[in-house]
């Protein structure tokens, strides 16, 4: 129906139509037209022409204190991460109505500067047409392809009919915007086993995060081999590729580039979900501006997608002896442990280090790609809020650490990684979970 409160003429396909004094609507035969049109409309897409993707090199503190100032007034430069310190390298989007002034900026105080991408939004085309259809059969679910939310559903969906006894698909809840935050146990029935809890895809364009999780779904499902038979028999896991399903089916729908929630906040939407958890909440690398990428969310804990994590693991973290928590991510080829809010180290620091370099040689040895492994704070960047900080902090869980996967960190193409990349990045993941698995057993955390 056609809500028409005001007695004013109205203007539908070319005739004017006066409403009656006190109804509250109606619609006719002629208003049809103007509601089918903005029914068929197609949704609003965000668009990247001609916008640039630069890598900046600051090394003066006068440059730290200009990228600090441009990133706090202007909303046509996107960067991934914050300016603090000479002697630092930054990624950063620039529209294109924007780069004549940003490259006069560059030049002005002598920025070393290269141009990544010239106009990204060609590689968000080309990435959209490697998506599969919605409405793909569950038995045609692979990795040379992107999925959607639905299709990755109701491929866990069919996992559990066709492995009853092993599958059993688990539902956190609702989202936001009412989505069931939807994942899978894994159990092969063995006594008195520890579990393995994955979450992946918090921030919605790392499309890697969830094909590479449901990547390894499929591997200790189905592999013949020895070892990964070995590896998935020797613990339970809880895997959930989409953890903010909101953001995830918006990235394919209206911004291939959106990275938080879809909560409303005035003029602008969305929490960073990775930095809304309650440990050392919106202290560093995050802010509290709900239009910025970094937004902490108006309170520790206030979105509810937090809190169907923070649920699932208080209620099973003991009963499930859950002892690793491991979170995927894009992009930069890193294994992190805690902590992303201070420099203090963590208790087992010595051996998270040691593991996750053993992870990253694996990775190396098996397709050559070179991984850095170190705590958050001293391998990426300062950050406070995350998920995985707050499971080895506050839920005591051992084991903890994020996985930054493909590109490098000075990928031209940024979380926009071609389909072709989704097999071998994946696998050499799923190595390199095997070793943090078996070096983890070896040292006693699984007893």
């Amino acid at each position: 129906m056609l809500s028409l409160p005001l007695p004013l003429p109205l203007l539908l396909c070319g005739l004017v139509f006066r409403p009656l004094v006190g109804a509250a609507s109606f619609c006719t035969k002629a208003d049809q037209c103007a509601l089918d049109a903005i029914s068929q409309a197609p949704a609003a897409q965000a668009r990247y022409d001609h916008t640039r993707i630069y890598s900046v090199e600051l090394t003066t503190a006068t440059q730290v204190g200009i990228m600090q100032a441009l990133e706090e007034a202007s909303d046509s430069c996107g960067f991934m991460g914050h300016a603090r310190m000479p002697d630092q390298k930054l990624t950063i989007m620039v529209t294109g109505h924007k780069v004549a002034d940003f490259d006069d900026l560059l030049h002005t105080y002598n920025i070393s500067h290269r141009i990544l991408n010239y106009n990204f939004q060609e590689l968000i085309d080309a990435n959209y047409l490697e998506v599969a259809p919605e409405n793909t059969p569950a038995e045609e679910f692979d990795w040379k392809r992107y999925f959607q939310l639905d299709s990755i559903y109701g491929w866990l969906e069919k996992l559990e009919r066709d492995h009853p006894d092993v599958v059993k698909v688990l539902d956190m809840g609702l989202s936001t915007q009412g989505l069931p935050i939807k994942g899978v146990k894994l159990a092969f029935g063995g006594e008195n086993l520890t579990s393995v809890f994955i979450e992946s895809g918090i921030h919605a364009r790392e499309w890697i995060a969830p094909a590479t999780a449901t990547y390894f779904i499929d591997q200790l499902l189905h592999s013949k081999d020895a070892a990964v038979r070995a590896l998935a028999r020797s613990q339970n896991w809880f895997i959930f590729p989409s953890v903010n399903p909101d953001g995830y089916r918006y990235s394919f729908t209206g911004d291939r580039m959106w990275r938080k929630n879809r909560q409303i906040f005035g003029i602008c939407r969305g929490v960073d979900l990775n930095r809304n958890f309650p440990l050392s909440w919106n202290t560093t690398g995050a802010s509290g501006n709900p239009c910025k990428y970094d937004f902490s969310g108006p309170a520790a804990a206030s979105e509810v997608e937090t809190q169907r994590i923070m649920q699932f693991l208080e209620t099973h973290v003991e009963s499930e002896r859950i002892r690793t928590y491991l979170s995927l991510h894009s992009y930069s080829q890193l294994i992190m442990f805690p902590y992303g809010h201070t420099a203090e180290r963590v208790e087992n620091y010595a051996d998270l280090k040691e593991i996750g370099q053993l992870a990253a040689a694996r990775i190396k040895e098996l397709t050559g790609r070179v991984y850095k492994s170190g705590s958050i704070y001293e391998t990426i960047y300062p950050s406070s809020g995350g998920s995985k900080d707050w499971a080895h902090s506050q839920l005591k869980v051992p084991i903890t650490f994020t996985f930054e996967l493909r590109g490098p960190p000075d990928s031209q193409e940024m979380f926009i990684l071609s389909a072709k990349d989704i097999e071998p990045t994946a696998r050499e993941a799923f190595a390199a979970v095997q070793t943090i698995v078996e070096e983890a057993a070896k040292r006693g955390y699984y007893q």
